[in-house]
């Protein structure tokens, strides 16, 4: 079985992360859905025309064709940690509409993305979701390994953590991906850096066109330029004149405790007094990744957005660059909410792109053993 043969479904795609990856890899992505229609067009001038724009509560069944994998993240932000994880939140409830799309497609394999706080949240009748997904997936035939990983091991500029829930029809188990990335592993890279993932970038323009003046320093910033001469969406994000004059008091690496008292709001003296927070209004730090970017990384006040040496919020392109979208990828939106919503919310392609070279191994090994007209699988095609 080619990479290029194995095919692909792809649900709740947004703009493509996750199918990204394993375009990159081979893998032939031949149907996919999300109901945001900016994110859809995104995904058309990047990844292919294959894309529909439906809720997929509302997708007939039958039209989603037989596929090898089963791609997708279902909304998280019913289970995110900084939600408020309801159980009656119908985002929540659209994990089940994956599961329902599994059981008739009946894929090889499939490959679950969602956010930590899947782990603890809750349903209506105070059982697990998690627990209760795994039950539900392995009444329809598969086998479940659950892992979380977190995306600055495998090469992301972002400490990102992730769960993933892997399916399989082989009845065998599937670890995660050997990480590549290391913080303190000196048998591995170290961690990509905020300063290696954006450096080379100049700075911002009114357009948001700009041409490469510097060369790359490191591998990261080549991989991200290795079809690009220049690239987009390098346009500052509009900060208030009290978001301007807090940003020049935050330290890099430093947060809300950096600025003053006198020129602190509210809402920061409040943070003070009761702790916590630790990337609220957060600077980056050069020698260390950032950490999970959000939809609203043009705010100073939800995570860590601050650029680490001028005195302005990331920028999208820069987003796009944590999350490790190469710099020919380009962002269709008709609103600014939109392009922040579609590169926070999606999958970074290099861990997706780690998964799809490590399932491909499960899906040759399958091949294999019905080239040997044997039924079972050998378990010594599966070691690591």
């Amino acid at each position: 079985m080619k990479k290029n043969k194995i095919k692909v479904v792809g649900l709740f795609s947004g703009c493509g992360g996750l199918d990204l990856g394993f375009k990159q890899a081979g893998y032939d992505i031949i149907w996919a859905n999300d109901i945001l229609k900016d994110a859809c067009e995104t995904y058309k001038v990047n990844i292919g025309d294959h894309i529909i724009n439906e809720d997929i509560t509302k997708v007939d069944l039958d039209s989603i064709p037989k596929a090898d994998v089963i791609i997708g993240g279902p909304p998280c932000q019913g289970f995110s940690g900084i939600g408020k994880r309801d159980p009656n939140d119908n985002r929540s409830a659209l994990v089940y509409s994956y599961l329902d799309v599994v059981n008739k497609v009946q894929p090889k394999i499939f490959l679950f993305e969602n956010v930590t706080g899947i782990k603890s949240s809750k349903a209506a009748d105070g059982t697990k979701v998690i627990d209760n997904l795994n039950e539900a997936f392995q009444k329809i035939g598969y086998h479940i390994n659950i892992h979380t990983l977190n995306a600055a091991d495998y090469g992301v500029p972002q400490k990102r953590k992730r769960v993933f829930i892997i399916g399989n029809k082989f009845e065998v188990d599937i670890n995660a991906p050997t990480q590549t990335h290391s913080e303190k592993d000196s048998n591995k890279k170290k961690w990509i850096s905020s300063f290696e993932a954006i450096s080379d970038l100049e700075s911002p323009t009114d357009d948001g066109l700009v041409k490469y003046t510097k060369q790359p320093s490191c591998e990261y910033q080549s991989l991200m330029r290795k079809n690009s001469t220049e690239t987009t969406l390098q346009i500052t994000p509009y900060s208030s004149p009290t978001d301007k004059e807090i940003i020049k008091h935050v330290k890099p690496g430093g947060n809300y405790m950096d600025i003053p008292d006198e020129v602190s709001t509210k809402r920061i003296m409040y943070f003070k007094s009761t702790g916590g927070r630790t990337t609220t209004y957060g600077r980056l730090d050069p020698k260390m990744p950032n950490y999970t970017l959000n939809t609203h990384f043009n705010r100073p006040n939800i995570g860590c957005n601050i650029h680490y040496e001028e005195d302005r919020m990331i920028t999208i392109r820069e987003g796009l660059r944590f999350q490790s979208f190469p710099d020919d990828f380009h962002l269709i939106s008709k609103t600014k909410r939109n392009y922040y919503v579609q590169v926070g919310n999606a999958v970074p392609p290099l861990l997706s792109r780690a998964w799809a070279d490590h399932l491909q191994k499960y899906l040759t090994a399958e091949r294999i053993s019905k080239t040997s007209s044997t039924n079972n699988l050998n378990p010594s095609l599966l070691e690591t």
